[in-house]
């Protein structure tokens, strides 16, 4: 019975590894909260800027952050006794001081989120509705940490003026905007800039990173155009996976039919993570067909395409299915008998141990 709990425990941990941002949020909101937050368009924007020779000139930072929130439709405003919705606080130092580690929801582990042991220039971004912080934060910081030895090889008289101006400029690139968007659930904003021809390739990779935080019913249509660009299909692959069961017909398609051996990796993977999350058996069989096919012709390491078999086992393994277990058997015999010493062989075999261990669980029980 304990090897049965241990393998259980061991299923939860590893399937809620692919969780996104936005399966772990940092404060729970209420259906009021989320209706507010949907209906933000007037941002108050307030920005505090720290030198170590006291407070420093932040305009240029709210310049740029005024801008590009506007450039996405919305009002800024930066005096309290204009109406607003939500309250933006924008706070630069010259040196960032240790704040120490996050009340819940572990977003040190996130990127763009506050880095511990990041001592240098940082804006730390965070938001209040109706007064009440939510949680969410998020930091950009400068290539350099002296701010000092920076501004003195530039020739820059003084260094808090210095680390704050060159704030401003990583200010310029980094997607605050985006992640705002999706933080707030406007979805729609997010994807007209998907579909824009205008917005740069960075800019569409970042949004798809941000759509599993969303988790928006609308996404579908939107990334299925997305996937006829060659160098976003595997991202747009793992942002459909986060539209659940409603995707498993598009990327069984995908992974039937595509002849890119990546792409169709991606998509093994994205059917294995929408199993996890929802347990949907639909995943199965596509998955478990190719492995079938595949084991009648295995001879040797040409015969096995590793993009898309690797991800085909780690997807077994995240639904248990009990017609799994004799191809994985098979699969575990094979690829030791095969002499093969290379990376691609071992992240196989490697797939294959964990997989047998949870499609087989059977076997766990002593």
């Amino acid at each position: 019975m304990r090897a049965w709990i241990v393998s259980a425990t061991l299923v939860f941990l590893c399937t809620g590894m692919v969780a996104s941002e936005g399966f772990a949020r940092r404060t729970y909101l209420t259906p009021e909260q989320k209706t507010q937050l949907e209906s933000i368009e007037t941002i108050l924007v307030k920005v505090l800027a720290l030198t170590e020779r006291g407070k420093g000139d932040g305009q240029a930072i709210e310049d740029v952050i005024q801008k590009r929130l506007t450039a996405l439709g919305y009002k800024v405003v930066t005096s309290r006794e204009e109406p607003s919705d939500v309250m933006l606080i924008v706070k630069c130092e010259e040196r960032k001081k240790w704040s120490g580690t996050t009340r819940a929801g572990g977003d040190a582990d996130h990127v763009d989120s506050p880095a511990r042991l990041w001592t240098g220039p940082a804006c730390l971004f965070s938001y209040r509705l109706n007064g009440r912080d939510l949680g969410w934060q998020k930091e950009v910081r400068t290539t350099f940490l002296n701010p000092v030895s920076a501004a003195k090889a530039e020739n820059a008289p003084k260094s808090g003026p210095y680390a704050i101006a060159q704030l401003a400029q990583q200010l310029e690139t980094f997607d605050f905007p985006a992640m705002l968007a999706a933080e707030w659930g406007h979805d729609a904003i997010l994807f007209t800039l998907l579909k824009d021809p205008n917005t740069t390739q960075s800019r569409k990779l970042k949004i798809l990173s941000l759509v599993p935080e969303m988790q928006s019913h609308e996404a579908l249509p939107y990334l299925k155009e997305l996937l006829q660009d060659p160098d976003l299909a595997k991202p747009t692959i793992m942002a459909l996976a986060s539209s659940g069961s409603a995707a498993i017909p598009l990327l069984t398609e995908i992974f039937e039919t595509h002849n890119d051996s990546t792409v169709r990796g991606a998509a093994a993977k994205g059917l294995g993570a929408i199993g996890s999350h929802t347990g949907d058996p639909a995943i199965t069989p596509p998955i478990l067909k190719y492995l079938i096919e595949n084991l009648k012709q295995m001879e040797t390491s040409a015969d096995i395409d590793f993009p898309v078999l690797i991800e085909v086992v780690w997807s077994l393994g995240k639904l248990r299915n009990e017609d799994s277990i004799p191809p994985i058997r098979e699969l575990e015999e094979k690829v030791w008998l095969i002499y093969d010493t290379s990376k691609e062989m071992e992240e196989l075999r490697e797939a294959t141990n964990w997989t047998v261990k949870m499609v087989d669980m059977d076997g766990q029980i002593m």
